[in-house]
């Protein structure tokens, strides 16, 4: 593994949040990230983590996310129903789009659903300028939208598993990103974050097409970041080790399920990437996994 990724991958149980002290006087909350290195039991990293991440949720972060257009892709999956609660909790105005999504989803006043499917050029183009009519601008991105199929050798590999690969985990980044950029942009403080994988660079036999375009994936997006870093907005990758979902468990009922990543975890740091005051992080692929992987 390149030494970029052993130095600075997440593990959920050393994100801290620490209270500083600025001049003049006043206490504000901020996410601090700690190496394996850390002083400190496991557990009582956790307890720490676990006691103060709502005050992080509902603090300072909520008064700067309060009435920001955040649109979210693949919002009522198993990872997007984390993150959309997490912009809802905030205040933030949330859009979540996916192929079949309704208000009930989330019974929030602030969460308007948009029903569209992200493998087709014409209806995220549309999809992206229906947000900006409604409310005047965009904010931030969050592309959580993906999926998988793995199983087969590449010689095994067969079109229709490549084809809808590509589909879900690439061209759909691509068409929305490309759809939201220039609303972005105008923003001056715009925010893109997309869901990759722990895959993209850690591969694994039997997983070509997936690996292909999660890897695509995180080439994009970096390269996003690399084309708009003098207009304020950001773009970042968030790299998951197998995610503690519903779908993940079906697929693998064998699995120790007690080593695979929170999807609340993963969720946290979304929301911090998309915080105005996380301007100094662009471009990054930032891994993220359990500590008792």
């Amino acid at each position: 593994m390149p030494a970029f990724f052993r130095e600075t991958r997440f593990q959920p149980a050393r994100i801290l949040l620490l209270r500083t002290r600025q001049t003049p006087p006043q206490r504000h909350w901020i996410i601090g990230v700690n190496s394996r290195r850390s002083q400190g039991s496991r557990a009582e990293l956790s307890k720490q983590r676990e006691t103060l991440r709502p005050v992080c949720a509902l603090g300072i972060l909520k008064s700067t996310m309060t009435e920001r257009v955040v649109f979210i892709t693949g919002a009522n999956g198993g990872l997007g129903t984390f993150v959309t609660k997490r912009f809802l909790e905030i205040d933030a105005i949330v859009v979540g789009g996916s192929r079949k999504i309704s208000k009930e989803d989330f019974e929030w006043p602030n969460f308007v659903p948009l029903p569209v499917d992200f493998t087709k050029s014409n209806a995220v183009r549309d999809a992206v300028q229906s947000v900006v009519t409604r409310f005047g601008r965009l904010d931030v991105l969050v592309h959580v939208l993906g999926g998988f199929a793995g199983g087969s050798a590449v010689a095994q590999t067969d079109d229709a598993t490549w084809e809808q690969m590509r589909d879900l985990n690439l061209t759909s980044a691509f068409y929305v990103l490309r759809a939201a950029i220039p609303h972005l942009r105008k923003s001056g403080k715009g925010r893109i974050v997309a869901i990759g994988s722990l895959a993209a660079v850690e591969p694994h036999a039997g997983l070509a097409a997936y690996v292909t375009f999660k890897s695509a994936l995180t080439t994009l997006v970096r390269t996003v970041a690399l084309e708009n870093k003098d207009s304020g907005m950001t773009a970042n990758v968030v790299l998951p080790a197998t995610m503690d979902t519903p779908a993940n468990r079906k697929s693998m009922p064998g699995a120790d399920f007690s080593k695979w990543v929170q999807p609340a975890d993963v969720a946290d740091l979304v929301l911090w990437l998309a915080d105005e005051r996380a301007e100094h992080i662009n471009g990054m692929a930032i891994p993220i996994d359990n500590p008792k992987a």
